[in-house]
């Protein structure tokens, strides 16, 4: 145990959370990572794909619903499914490629083969079964599995809360601004991914992803390039600066940058119109969308954002967190392009993909050198409270019912920690 506290404190969370602060067991005890696979992971939306991923029949990807093993694809049907990785015999995973095309699952222990919707489709020598139920016995699915705007999300629980309640209002206006980007309304999850993986705790990928006070900081040497190749000072994570962190409610958050956007409304279509390419873009965005809302959507940019547990939307981006231990998380980070939009807008969403967030790139790997001194530094007991009090005084409930502080201020922190306690305060099954 890397923190001084109770074996029967722990699964009292009261113990652990306090209004503007966590105690370091929430990242380091195992079994407070045991009880948020059953209280979280088992009971909330899992983000598992982005349905542009597997386009064609037959199309799969590998994914988690927690440690719990999927298979995503789209069967003969064109239907997209959401598939345990678990053969009905004897348990052996049937699907051992992260991502391709099949024509159905076999397992190789002993040789079952099941179809892409999951029914099984033979079984060898089956004529030593007495009474074998077929149909019974195909790859089981989540109880509950759905979509919005092509995100993917499964439950594990028959009943509660939908998708749409789930994720809320403001989160879905958050994901329509980053899908109308495109002009035809859809992204494109199909640039390839990076995978990051780092020994810590998951949910320090979740803070980080929606923290504007790190930047200036953690990332001052790529800032700093930045402003030696173009001689501008991004001031966006200034302690004055205009910008906002914002609770979205249920556990979700943003970084939210349409203030300082709006402060130069048409600059963004303006830079477009000098472009034949953003010309064209500019006006397939008006004819799809109608002039406001083109006007909105690209001066705004698209989002920034964190869907709880384990989905991120961020710039040009979708990320998934990944939880594998109580110390140790992988995040996929896949670029998303706009469908439908020129090849030159596309090209330089996969650049300023790659300046920053490619293993070539020059920021995501600062954050991750913070995730292990973080990690090291809960080892120490004598002072195991993590304080999220910036801003606490200041924050304010605007006319939409979010919650808003200024961008360097931990709102969107402490909105998490929020959710995750209402969460893990419901008893264990």
């Amino acid at each position: 145990m890397h923190v001084s506290i109770q074996a029967t404190e722990l699964r009292n969370y009261d113990h652990l959370v306090r209004p503007d602060a966590v105690h370091g067991a929430v990242y380091t005890e195992p079994q407070v990572f045991v009880d948020e696979l059953e209280r979280i992971f088992s009971r909330s939306w899992i983000y598992i794909g982005h349905a542009s991923e597997i386009p064609n029949t037959g199309d799969f990807k590998r994914a988690t619903i927690g440690l719990q093993p999927v298979i995503f694809c789209r069967d003969e049907s064109g239907d997209v499914r959401v598939l345990f990785n678990r053969c009905r015999h004897r348990a052996a995973t049937v699907c051992q490629v992260d991502s391709g095309n099949a024509d159905g699952f076999r397992c190789e222990y002993h040789g079952w083969h099941y179809r892409l919707n999951g029914d099984l489709a033979g079984v060898p020598y089956a004529d030593a079964y007495e009474d074998l139920d077929v149909k019974a016995l195909g790859l089981t699915s989540p109880p509950r599995i759905d979509q919005y705007r092509g995100f993917v999300f499964a439950n594990l629980t028959p009943e509660g809360p939908g998708l749409t309640e789930h994720l809320g209002r403001p989160c879905m206006d958050q994901i329509d601004l980053f899908c109308d980007l495109s002009p035809e309304g859809e992204v494109l999850v199909q640039a390839g991914a990076s995978l990051l993986a780092y020994d810590g705790n998951w949910k320090l990928q979740m803070e980080n992803s929606i923290d504007g006070y790190h930047p200036n900081f953690t990332h001052q040497s790529f800032f700093a390039a930045i402003q030696a190749i173009t001689g501008v000072r991004l001031d966006t994570f200034d302690g004055d600066s205009p910008a906002a962190c914002r609770s979205l409610g249920g556990g979700h958050t943003m970084l939210d940058y349409g203030s300082i956007n709006s402060a130069s409304a048409q600059a963004p279509i303006e830079a477009l119109k000098r472009t034949s390419w953003g010309r064209k873009y500019y006006e397939d965005m008006v004819a799809a969308h109608g002039a406001q809302r083109a006007a909105e959507v690209l001066v705004i940019g698209g989002t920034h954002m964190s869907v709880f547990p384990n989905l991120v939307v961020l710039n040009q981006q979708v990320r998934t967190i990944r939880p594998i231990r109580h110390d140790r998380t992988e995040v996929i980070l896949a670029p998303a392009l706009l469908k439908g939009a020129p090849d030159e807008i596309n090209t330089q969403r996969l650049r300023s993909y790659e300046a920053f967030y490619s293993p070539q790139g020059g920021g995501i790997h600062d954050d991750i050198e913070m995730f292990t001194r973080v990690t090291d530094g809960l080892r120490c007991t004598q002072d195991p409270w993590i304080i999220f009090q910036r801003g606490l005084h200041r924050e304010r409930q605007d006319a939409d019912g979010t919650v808003a502080g200024q961008i360097t201020d931990e709102v969107s922190q402490r909105a998490m920690w929020r959710h995750w306690h209402t969460l893990m305060q419901v008893p264990a099954s």
